[in-house]
């Protein structure tokens, strides 16, 4: 763990951070504190983050069944199912130390075990009242509703997954190595499909997968996984968490999923909550030991007002033990590379409303309305999943800009190694729903795009899923709306408002991918500006699937405009590939002009340059730069093959000038168009 000397580097990184000196080294203290005493107790935290193979129902080599469960409030616990014909009372476990049960279940005289592979089972617990409940084991790793031609309800039954050795999925590839350039694409599998129906597992891997590999994504990151049982939450109203979502098919197909990912060099992130769970009690973790505690707080610090959701009691020794098994199990079983953190902000700060901003005063950070005990389990976290695994990956949906969050452990910070740049997609809706092109100001919209904190990486991104849902809007139909409906055809007549929505489009995307971060995220269709937005089916739309699926029938069409958005999508991402912008330092922003509406910048020896003028071009322009050399543009938002007017001549070299401008040593001269980005590389010295 971290040494003086090592949390002085936090303090040599940001010398602000110096009077809160003692809060830092004290959280720290505690996270070694935990790790002392599950050292002590576990014999070390590999033992104590592998609770998946102790817990729930476990095959031993003579065919006998183990089955365990933690449920310190239950009075006694019971297994049934169809092994037994439903006798509730007839198999109860053992009662151990700390809340700990435990059931031995011999084989059949023939020696088969009594439990079979799709067996469905239920824990019974009977409370302090005397009440049997009927609960879905939290270790499940199969349960499944029933369909409604079935008329059994909607509850969730849990069916044992141990399938032969020749049904289970063997991995075929490696994950690839961690790479220097992230470039996600946020993906949702039972939206994946074109029909109105939900996608599979199977689905994605064979027509998904692909064409994120072509667009020059190297890192999915998948969605609504963990099992939930109310499908428009987007899976973040998390039911069972051991569970592959069998919306989309079964373990194995998953693990095939991940497997032909992994061999178009994919890395594959999970979608992990954390950060609260669902008060569904029939299929969840809520009151599953018969109180209103076990795996939560109680009363009001257990309750999350805002998304109607239970909060985890972080300091309870097997609470800590379940999620931190949660995370090695998706890593282990199913071979994900990395997690992106749900809810980090709302963990660290249940007082705050959603959208409630934060001013940057670092009393925010280190006062008493942090919950320490989250910011401990999210350190032990990060802890344990980079020393299991040295490229797994680790992302923060935070929107406070807490210091340290991205700083590794060992420096005392809390060890993720990227937070997501949620000011980002903000101001792009603020701009284009409240203020016309000619209002927009070019200085604010830089500062937004690179206020982010020294020496803790960023995923910038322009929307992700949050904008695409219904109630708001995605940024192509902000800039578009009906009119996508009728002039998207490359055959229509030309329309003014489709040329600007393809224009800024690709401009806000480019701006955004090359100053905004260290990594970017795209979310599925978006790349192409889908139209519309996403809409599970529910009540209110009479259980419609027509906006929960992506179109890709549009971007298929030769003769749609949407082809356009998505080959500079795909360009964009190659031309990355090729630079290297997102593992370089830092851009340099030398020119930031409100009248001609242009910003350029240096970065990975590039030269960028935006034209956001909805009128004005510009011959000439000089633009400064600090790398001598002749520059030629290599990717132009105004090419023909993205939609563009061919105003930029890709042959044209641009010899820099030794004479200093803009605070460079020098400068390049070159034609810039309205609404248009064009990216210059030096093709000789």
């Amino acid at each position: 763990m971290a040494e003086a000397k090592d949390i002085e580097k936090l303090f040599e990184t940001d010398g602000y951070l110096r009077p809160f000196e003692h809060e830092i080294r004290r959280r720290h203290g505690v996270l070694e504190d935990w790790l002392n005493k599950i050292n002590q107790s576990e014999g070390g935290l590999d033992g104590f983050s592998t609770a998946y193979k102790h817990y729930g129902l476990h095959f031993q080599p003579d065919n006998s069944v183990i089955a365990r469960e933690w449920a310190p409030g239950a009075i006694d616990v019971y297994l049934t199912g169809d092994f037994n014909n439903w006798h509730w009372e007839s198999h109860p476990f053992k009662k151990l130390d700390f809340g700990k049960w435990e059931l031995h279940l011999p084989p059949n005289e023939d020696g088969s075990p009594a439990i079979k592979h799709m067996s469905e089972v239920k824990i019974i617990i009977r409370n302090h009242s005397g009440q049997l409940l009927d609960r879905l084991s939290p270790w499940a790793k199969y349960v499944v509703q029933p369909p409604k031609s079935a008329n059994q309800g909607v509850n969730y039954k849990q069916y044992v997954w141990e399938p032969p050795s020749y049904e289970r999925y063997q991995r075929q590839h490696a994950g690839p190595p961690r790479p220097k350039s992230l470039r996600i694409y946020e993906c949702h599998v039972g939206i994946a499909s074109q029909e109105p129906r939900v996608g599979s597992y199977d689905e994605f891997a064979d027509r998904i997968v692909p064409r994120i590999k072509r667009q020059g994504y190297n890192c999915i990151q998948v969605m609504a996984i963990m099992e939930h049982a109310y499908y428009a939450s987007f899976g973040y109203q998390v039911t069972s968490f051991y569970a592959a979502s069998s919306r989309y098919g079964n373990p194995e197909q998953l693990k095939r999923m991940i497997d032909v990912a992994h061999s178009h060099g994919l890395f594959v992130l999970l979608d992990v909550v954390h950060s609260h769970a669902s008060k569904n009690v029939q299929d969840g973790l809520n009151q599953f030991d018969g109180t209103n505690s076990c795996f939560f707080h109680d009363g009001a610090r257990g309750e999350h007002s805002l998304w109607d959701s239970r909060l985890f009691n972080y300091v309870e020794y097997e609470v800590l033990r379940f999620l931190l098994s949660n995370l090695r199990w998706w890593h282990d079983e199913y071979n994900f590379d990395g997690y992106r953190f749900d809810g980090v902000t709302s963990m660290l700060y249940h007082s705050r409303g959603i959208g409630e901003g934060f001013s940057g005063d670092y009393n925010e950070y280190f006062g008493l309305n942090v919950d320490t005990d989250a910011l401990n389990y999210l350190g032990l976290a990060n802890h344990l999943l980079h020393k299991i695994d040295s490229r797994i990956i680790t992302i923060a949906e935070d929107v406070s800009g807490m210091p340290t969050l991205c700083r590794p452990v060992s420096e005392g910070g809390i060890g993720f190694d990227y937070r997501l740049g949620m000011a980002i997609p903000d101001k792009w809706i603020e701009l284009l729903k409240e203020q016309s092109d000619d209002e927009w100001d070019m200085g604010n919209l830089v500062h937004t795009l690179t206020n982010r904190r020294w020496m803790e990486n960023t995923v910038a991104y322009a929307e992700s899923h949050d904008q695409a849902l219904v109630g708001d809007k995605t940024i192509a139909f902000w800039l578009m709306d009906k009119e996508m409906y009728t002039h998207m055809s490359t055959l229509s007549d030309s329309s003014l408002i489709i040329d600007r929505g393809l224009a800024m489009h690709k401009m806000i995307r480019l701006i955004t991918h090359a100053l905004g971060g260290e990594a970017y995220l795209n979310f599925m269709g978006n790349e192409f500006g889908h139209p519309e937005w996403l809409d599970f089916p529910r009540v209110g739309n009479n259980d419609s699937y027509h906006y929960a699926r992506r179109q890709w029938n549009l971007v298929d069409d030769d003769l749609l405009k949407y082809k356009y958005l998505n080959e500079f999508d795909r360009a964009m991402n190659e031309t990355e590939e090729r630079y290297g912008w997102l593992h370089s330092g830092p851009a340099w922003v030398s020119w930031k002009h409100e009248g001609d509406k242009i910003i350029a910048f240096e970065r990975a020896g590039l030269v960028f340059v935006f034209n956001f003028h909805p009128q004005r071009s510009f011959t000439g322009y000089r633009v400064g730069t600090n790398w001598a050399g002749t520059y030629q543009a290599v990717l132009s938002s105004d090419d023909p093959l993205f939609g563009g007017h061919n105003r930029i001549d890709a042959n044209c070299k641009h010899p820099s000038n030794p004479e200093g401008y803009a605070g460079r040593s020098n400068f390049i001269e070159v034609y810039t168009p309205s609404r248009t980005a064009v990216v210059y590389a030096r093709v000789s010295d």
